[in-house]
């Protein structure tokens, strides 16, 4: 006789019943105070699966105890964002052989006079005295030559790179004229540089907060007559703040011939301070760390605009005429980057880094289960030990105490099936 619609939503809803009943839910809440469960242990007597998880145990042990403990500090709490501020001074004196001996100082020198966490020390220069008027086009602009005034007409009046205006007239030394500043420019032949750059020294005097900790630490370790006199050496000074030009030419490139380029044709400098500090040591221990490296590319790797060169000019009028001074820098540009970071001992952080590890040495686990599951002979055997099906249909209550009847007995017989199978794996390892 088939069943009514009423018979199977109360068939259906029979297991939803149960499990919301009172007497279930009341056996579920005594369950929860008075039982306690624990994952199933199973020993399997293998020499190469038990090796395999000692050795997997012992790697991961050693790199928890060994590099994030003690060589990354892992029982520390970090403050990686300092604040930092940077002053720099350069003083030096150096003469300068052009048409006459010019004397320069670092007021002459240091363009502009002030800059953010960098420095441009003027080491070469062509410097061009001029006004408004007609002249010669540069002799650097290629169709400049010319024979007679429909050259310069059919380019004029501003062709590409010019100095000027062209007026579109023929000059008698054969090149095209231009109504701009005058003369023209010429940076084809390269001065020598300004003898004595090398020896210009330069400050740099560095401030640093770790604001998490509240510890503020200064570049100065010397007292006012040592730092007078000292210079920055990696070997036998490495905490003087003061730095010779010529020694960082040395850090950052050591052909002789690349160094006396950058002189002549500008270069970028980089000076990096460092400051890891382990406050743990105490805050006199946190000291910096100078690096030096060069930006720009060598000359005989780049083909194009060579060095780190820049104008200026600075004007005045003389006779109701204006006149001007126009100055191509050739020089060392020094850039200051500031890096680091803190770290204090906090129990927080050592708790949940051990915990961390402590849940890392589970893989050995999952790895020596791949290896019994999948590489030994015996493996079945093992797969029915770790893996238990159970089967729960939904018709009737009365069914279900009876597969929980059945599992008692099958677990019963298991028991007896373990008892066998440590006995036979003790006379060997199958794996």
């Amino acid at each position: 006789m088939s069943e009514t619609t009423c018979e199977k939503i109360k068939r259906h809803c029979q297991p939803f019943t149960y499990a919301f009943s009172l007497s279930h839910v009341k056996s579920v809440l005594i369950g929860m105070v008075t039982e306690y469960e624990t994952p199933k242990i199973i020993t399997i007597h293998s020499y190469s699966i038990a090796l395999t998880c000692r050795f997997v145990q012992l790697v991961i042990v050693f790199y928890a105890f060994a590099y994030l403990m003690w060589h990354k500090r892992g029982y520390q709490d970090r403050d990686p964002s300092l604040i930092s501020s940077v002053t720099m001074k350069v003083k030096g004196i150096g003469t300068f052989n052009s048409s006459r001996i010019i004397t320069l100082d670092n007021a002459d020198f240091i363009i502009p006079p002030q800059e953010n966490n960098a420095l441009f020390i003027m080491t070469n220069f062509i410097r061009t005295d001029q006004q408004r008027a007609r002249c010669a086009e540069g002799l650097d602009i290629h169709d400049a030559p010319c024979t007679n005034d429909t050259h310069c007409q059919l380019l004029s009046p501003y062709p590409p790179k010019s100095n000027g205006r062209w007026t579109g007239k023929c000059l008698p030394q054969g090149r095209c004229e231009i109504e701009g500043w005058c003369p023209v420019e010429n940076d084809l032949t390269m001065p020598t540089p300004i003898k004595d750059s090398v020896n210009f020294t330069i400050f740099v005097k560095n401030f640093v907060e770790f604001t998490r900790f509240g510890v503020s630490r200064t570049n100065i370790f010397h007292d006012s007559r040592a730092i007078k006199k000292c210079r920055y050496h990696p070997i036998h000074d490495r905490l003087c703040p003061i730095f010779r030009v010529g020694d960082l030419l040395k850090f950052v490139e050591a052909d002789d011939d690349e160094r006396y380029k950058m002189l002549i044709s500008g270069g970028v400098v980089r000076i990096k301070i460092d400051w890891m500090c382990n406050l743990d040591l105490g805050e006199d221990k946190c000291k910096p760390a100078y690096s030096f490296g060069r930006l720009d590319s060598r000359s005989r790797d780049e083909q194009f605009s060579i060095g780190f060169n820049f104008r200026y000019a600075s004007h005045w009028k003389a006779k109701k005429r204006s006149h001007r001074t126009l100055t191509k820098a050739f020089g060392l540009r020094l850039i200051v980057t500031v890096n680091g970071e803190a770290g204090r001992f906090d129990f927080l952080v050592l708790t949940l880094n051990i915990g961390s590890m402590i849940g890392v040495l589970g893989l050995a686990t999952f790895i020596c289960d791949i290896v019994a599951l999948y590489f030994c002979k015996q493996g079945s055997i093992y797969r029915k030990q770790k893996f238990q099906r159970v089967k729960i249909t939904s018709t009737s209550l009365s069914t279900i105490h009876k597969h929980i009847s059945l599992n008692d007995e099958q677990n019963k017989i298991k028991q007896t099936r373990d008892k066998q199978m440590n006995s036979h794996l003790a006379d060997g390892d199958e794996c």
